[in-house]
Order: C-alpha cells, then sequence, then structure tokens
C-alpha cells in the first residue's frame, strides 16, 4: 500500500512539473496576459485548471524580507557552452536549451530545461525589485521543479547575456542563430549565495511544489539592453504574493 502512495505521489509531482512547463512555454490553453481582464487578478477566472492562482497558499513570487539563516547546500552548476532556441512565446523571451547541464542541490539533481526573462523582477528584496530577473528552470528525475533566480541590474555589458539581447524574437518567432553559442556559467554571478523558499510557477495554472532558490548577488547588463527588451515585451512580472506560514531560508 505504501509503495502505491509513493508512487501515486510521484505521478502527481510529475504531472504537476509538466503542466507548468506547458503553461510556462505558452503551450495551448485559455489566453492570459499580464494586464486587463486576461492579467493576474484574473487568472483563475480563465481556468478551473488556474484555481491555484487564486487559491494557493504557497504562491510566487515574494519579497524576500525577513529570512532565517540556514546552513544551505551549496548549488552546484553544470553550465556549459550551449547552442539555444530563441523564443517569444506572446510573454517572454524563452531560451530552450540542450540537454546536457544541470544543477544540484544536496541530494537533489536537476536538468535545466530553459531559462527566460521578467521585467521588473518578479522577486522583491526588501520591498525593491531589480530592473529584470532570469529565471532558470530545472526539472529532477521526478518532475519535480527547481527555479534559480538570478537579480539582473543596470550597468556594464555581460557578454554572456550579448546573444540573447543581440538576437530578440518578434512575438511568436523562434530563432535558432548559425554558430551561436552561449556560455550559460557567465551568465550566473560569481557568488552563488541564495534564498531558498518553497512557491509555485509565477504563470497559469501556478502549480505550487516549485523549489525556489534566488541568488542574492544580482549581474548586469547594459540599461539599452534592458529597454530593448520591454520595448518588446513589456512588464512581465506577476504581483507579489503572501508567505503565509511559509520561512524563506538564507545561505549563511
Amino acid at each position: 500500500m505504501d509503495s502505491k502512495l509513493s508512487l501515486l505521489k510521484t505521478m502527481a509531482i510529475a504531472a504537476v512539473g509538466l503542466a507548468s512547463l506547458t503553461a510556462q512555454a505558452g503551450g495551448p490553453g485559455p489566453h492570459w496576459s499580464y494586464h486587463g481582464h486576461g492579467g493576474p487578478a484574473h487568472w483563475a477566472e480563465l481556468d478551473p485548471a488556474f484555481e491555484a492562482c487564486a487559491k494557493g497558499v504557497s504562491q510566487s513570487p515574494v519579497n524576500i524580507k525577513k529570512t532565517e539563516k540556514a546552513d544551505l547546500p551549496a548549488l552546484g552548476f553544470v553550465y556549459g557552452s550551449v547552442s539555444p532556441t530563441l523564443w517569444n512565446n506572446g510573454h517572454t523571451v524563452q531560451v530552450n536549451l540542450p540537454a546536457g547541464n544541470s544543477l544540484t542541490v544536496g541530494d537533489q539533481s536537476y536538468d535545466l530545461l530553459q531559462f527566460h526573462l521578467h521585467t521588473p523582477s518578479e522577486e522583491a528584496i526588501g520591498g525593491k525589485r531589480a530592473a529584470m530577473v532570469a529565471h532558470f528552470v530545472h526539472k529532477n528525475a521526478e518532475g519535480r521543479l527547481g527555479v534559480v533566480g538570478v537579480l539582473i541590474q543596470p550597468g556594464k555589458r555581460n557578454a554572456g547575456f550579448d546573444a540573447v539581447f543581440a538576437h530578440l524574437p518578434r512575438t511568436g518567432e523562434k530563432i535558432t542563430v548559425d554558430d551561436l553559442k552561449l556560455d550559460l556559467a557567465g551568465l550566473l554571478p560569481t557568488d552563488h549565495g541564495y534564498y531558498s523558499f518553497e512557491g509555485s510557477l509565477t504563470t497559469p495554472p501556478c502549480s505550487e511544489g516549485v523549489s525556489w532558490m534566488v541568488l542574492k548577488s544580482p549581474v548586469t547588463v547594459s540599461p539599452r539592453q534592458i529597454e530593448a527588451f520591454r520595448k518588446l515585451v513589456h512588464d512581465n512580472a506577476r504581483p507579489l504574493q503572501p508567505l503565509h506560514e511559509r520561512v524563506v531560508k538564507e545561505s549563511l
């Protein structure tokens, strides 16, 4: 009986992960947006499958204000150089990645699937949002999602992000650039200290059970690059969600 319950639980988690990835990728389903009738305040009204957007108690993004210092496991990034596919799915610019890159957190191992951008940052630190954020979406063998948030501020150009901002696709466009190589490790800050909390996907169906790891140190890109993204996508950040009983842990 215990093994059957365990199997059902694993299947449920995997289903949540797959549904979340479909929504994040702009897959089939009701039209939603960041403004007007299809905006965040109405997501739960658009489809019964979006119920968690209104009734969930572990929703993302959050305001990281009060934290609990903890001996969190180090983030083990195994990121290499890849040839990405850039896709403007109407909600964001998503960078789809080939297999072979991963993240290890303690005894958990995740495969990197894609990263995408939001402006302003969805997460806030002490009530302040950064200019942008990159969300690196990973999935483990059980289908559970682990998302790493990298805050982005205006400043010096970042050679790692140049390839992305130089080829921003138009709405609905999916492009692969000949000979384009993206150094994934170069997209991260050198300091991998982070905040950790349980949350949800920040887009419909707002599925919960997502492990969030928001890096404390930001990276920079040029103000011109941030402006180019904003002109293309406009604001695409979900409003901050209540923490309820959750505790945000902060690495030492």
